[in-house]
């Protein structure tokens, strides 16, 4: 039965959940009609009409593809900015999922929108395609799902199946039974399938190059929780009681987070070449927060407004330094939040203010109970019992073969023509870039340099969060080189990034171009600057506007770890999936 606290406890991960799916990228305005500039127009493929009506798409059956019982339930013609198809259905046992199809403008192209958070309902949501003219023109169909459980459904824990759904199920299934859907309703397949998402989407998409490398000519996954058990349970755990006193306090709050911040870019600003309030080389900076310790200062400073108490700066430590073994000191995690990321710590392991919900204390004790063990923990358990150990991450490897999407043998992938490309910023705290890093380069030892480089790039963005915001450029569109690369074999090499109007933050699109999807444009003027594929960096050039991604060239970045050594690094080697 569940208690008083449980209840509680989901309905704040619930609130949580919603708040990153819905607000995490609030960046929005209304699209243009036309590609960015600088940016080469992908191929225009031609339309497709339907061959019958909307109605008749009630009548497919899906029950080849989710078993008894799955089929569609509902099929509509709704206008919402263009024409669509909408498609609604059930695959058994509860995974939900919707599908748009346009009725006037489709290009042959399908694109599978990835999920945030622990999913829990359909989410038509897309970082990474600002500005991407195919898109903003209604040329794809679209199809994304809710991953077989309902948001903040305690049960979604505690069934095998629904776990399963998560894991991996009901993404794939969602892109069969789309393509049966383009079939019948369009009488051809898609000529190109793709799948696009951010943190658990990444996740997602890695998922399906990984187990299914048939489903999807293009990935593009940005900012993924791929090491999901590690990075969930130990990652944010160690973050929530690092920063927690014994009073149940937090030791750092919102308000410290600019002073530290600030002596951050005071060390480290200018090691990438340009004092821009941006740090482009995170691995490069050793900041040292003992500038920060109030005994350097006057007497009378105060603690937290222009210095850190003793037990402040050794909060501090623990949160970069991240969770060790007791006994043999080794890592537990591949990293933490790297220096320059320090404003976006506020609502996730920092509060934005006393008393404030904890993000990572709320994720991390969620999973522990319902997800992380294969026999969940009794009702009563809280983050106080956990013990950031090499025991822990040997009872978390169990369903390591279940949930991350680690496995680097993209052999499958790479020879069914798939192409992969991987985002992260510099400046999330949610999910260490140091994950994405771990990952690019456990392609390379798998399976060579060479043939790496022939379907998959790597790009990380300078001052970007978790999948988009932040201090640097965090307008971006990865989706228009990967049409680019599966469709014309133009490999990408630089990408523009542009900086988000004022007048942009934190505001929502009003207009639905896609159906119920949020799109992201490029303000006319954005300040622009390019990314090139890891380990290459854009610097300033010295000379021209400094806001003009012209005036910037390639250099690669001074630190290039071979390797990140940590407990876990077999989690990072080819193993077998657990189904």
């Amino acid at each position: 039965m569940m208690t008083t606290e449980t209840c509680r406890r989901w309905r704040q991960l619930s609130i949580i959940t919603l708040f990153f799916i819905f607000f995490g990228s609030y960046a929005h305005a209304e699209t243009t009609a036309n590609p960015p500039a600088g940016q080469q127009s992908p191929r225009q493929l031609a339309i497709v009409p339907p061959i019958i009506d909307c109605a008749e798409l009630a009548s497919v059956d899906l029950s080849a593809i989710g078993g008894a019982g799955s089929k569609v339930t509902s099929a509509k013609e709704v206008i919402k900015g263009a024409r669509f198809c909408e498609v609604e259905g059930v695959l058994k046992p509860a995974i939900t999922f919707k599908v748009l199809l346009p009725t006037d403008s489709w290009q042959q192209r399908f694109l599978q929108v990835g999920c945030g958070g622990l999913c829990g309902h359909i989410q038509l949501q897309l970082d990474g395609a600002a500005g991407c003219f195919p898109l903003d023109s209604n040329g794809f169909v679209v199809a994304a799902t809710d991953m077989g459980h309902a948001l903040g459904d305690i049960n979604f824990g505690n069934d095998p199946q629904k776990r399963r759904d998560f894991a991996y199920r009901a993404v794939h299934l969602t892109a069969v039974a789309t393509k049966q859907l383009i079939q019948t309703f369009y009488g051809r397949k898609a000529a190109y399938a793709y799948f696009s998402g951010c943190s658990d989407g990444g996740r997602e998409g890695l998922m399906e190059a990984q187990r299914y490398p048939a489903d999807f000519n293009g990935i593009v996954a940005g900012a993924a929780a791929n090491n999901f058990q590690v990075q969930k349970a130990v990652y944010h755990s160690w973050q929530a009681q690092s920063n927690t006193d014994v009073n149940g306090k937090a030791v750092i709050t919102a308000a410290q987070l600019p002073l530290i911040h600030n002596a951050v870019l005071a060390q480290c600003d200018a090691q990438d070449g340009q004092v821009d309030g941006l740090i482009a080389d995170p691995q490069s900076c050793h900041f040292n927060p003992a500038v920060l310790s109030c005994a350097r200062l006057a007497p009378g400073s105060a603690n937290g407004h222009n210095c850190l108490s003793d037990t402040q700066l050794a909060t501090l430590h623990r949160l970069y330094d991240g969770p060790r073994d007791p006994k043999s000191l080794e890592r537990l995690t591949v990293g933490g939040p790297l220096p320059g990321s320090e404003l976006a710590w506020a609502g996730i392991f920092v509060p934005k203010k006393t008393g404030d919900l904890n993000y990572s204390e709320s994720v991390a004790l969620s999973t522990l109970k319902y997800l992380n063990y294969e026999k969940n923990p009794p009702a009563s358990f809280s983050l106080k019992e956990v013990k950031q150990t090499a025991q822990m991450l040997a009872d978390l490897s169990k369903l390591h073969p279940l949930y991350d999407a680690t496995n680097p043998n993209l052999q499958p992938f790479y020879a069914a023509g798939g192409k992969l490309i991987l985002w992260h910023g510099w400046g999330d705290p949610s999910v260490s870039p140091l994950n994405t890093l771990a990952y690019h380069q456990a392609l390379g030892e798998t399976l060579g340099l060479v043939t790496r480089n022939k379907f998959e790039r790597l790009y990380m963005l300078p001052g970007l969060y978790h999948c988009s915001t932040g201090e640097g450029p965090s307008m971006v569109d990865f989706l228009t080189p990967m049409l680019n690369w599966v469709e014309q074999g133009i490999a990408p090499d630089s990408v523009l990034t542009y900086m988000v109007a004022s007048e942009q933050k934190n505001k929502m699109i009003t207009k639905k171009p896609q159906g119920d999807m949020k799109l992201e444009t490029i303000a006319d003027n954005a300040a622009s600057r390019p990314v090139f594929p890891y380990p290459d960096y854009a610097v300033y050039s010295g000379k021209g506007d400094v806001s003009q991604a012209a005036n910037y060239q390639r250099k690669k970045l001074a630190t290039v770890p071979e390797n990140y050594h940590w407990l876990g690094e077999s989690f990072y080697k080819p193993y077998a999936a657990l189904n």
